[in-house]
Parts: C-alpha cells; sequence; structure tokens
C-alpha cells in the first residue's frame, strides 16, 4: 500500500500564498498520477487538482481555478499544489491522493490517500 505524506499547511490571512507539498513515502512517484483534494467542516470532499504520471496534464477545479496550480517534480519525488489569493473558503483540510494508471492522463478517482495537511485562511 502506497503511504502518502503532505506538508506545508497552516495558518495564513486571506491574500496570501502557500504551496503544500506530497511524496510517497519509500516509492517513486513517478508511475502515479496524482492528485488533491479538500474537506472543509460539514462538507463533502472535492477535486482540487490534478496531474498526470509526467506532469503533461493537468486540471484544476471550477472552484479554484486561476488561483491554483498543481505540478510535479519527479525527480525530487513530490507533488505540490501552489495556492494563491487564499480566501475564508479555502479553510479546509487538504489531502493527497495517488493512482495507478497505464497511461499519462489526469484521474478523478483515486486508490491511495495520505492523512492531509491542514489549511486555515482568516479574513
Amino acid at each position: 500500500q502506497v503511504q502518502l505524506v503532505e506538508s506545508g499547511g497552516g495558518l495564513v490571512q486571506a491574500g496570501d500564498s502557500l504551496t503544500l507539498s506530497c511524496a510517497p513515502s519509500g516509492r517513486a512517484l513517478a508511475s502515479y498520477a496524482m492528485g488533491w483534494f479538500r474537506q472543509a467542516p460539514g462538507k463533502e470532499r472535492e477535486f482540487v487538482a490534478g496531474v498526470s504520471r509526467t506532469g503533461s496534464k493537468s486540471r484544476i477545479a471550477d472552484s479554484v481555478k486561476g488561483r491554483f496550480a498543481v505540478s510535479r517534480d519527479n525527480a525530487k519525488n513530490t507533488v505540490y499544489l501552489q495556492m494563491n489569493n487564499l480566501k475564508s473558503e479555502d479553510t479546509a483540510i487538504y489531502t493527497c491522493a495517488a493512482g495507478i494508471v497505464a497511461v499519462d492522463v489526469v484521474l478523478n478517482e483515486y486508490r491511495y490517500w495520505g492523512q492531509g495537511t491542514q489549511v486555515i485562511v482568516s479574513s
């Protein structure tokens, strides 16, 4: 089973930027399509962003499009979520996920999940 570890969460002010990182523990990242999800209090978990195995393709949720970006560095075994112009409604637990696919595509559903990192945006 793949173990994923997120980092970079914290408390920020509205309008600030923050970058989250995710890496598999003791595993190579290159074989996996990666995604980011978030879950706010009282809300269902939602898809935020996804990136294909090579990083050539990505998809950003409409709710954060234009403010968030996803990228990966397979040499560093790390995937990133760059969050800009953060808003109070971005407050959530952010979780990265991994999925195994044979082709270089963005996934909507994932098999392996991290524990999450908390992002709190104050107004």
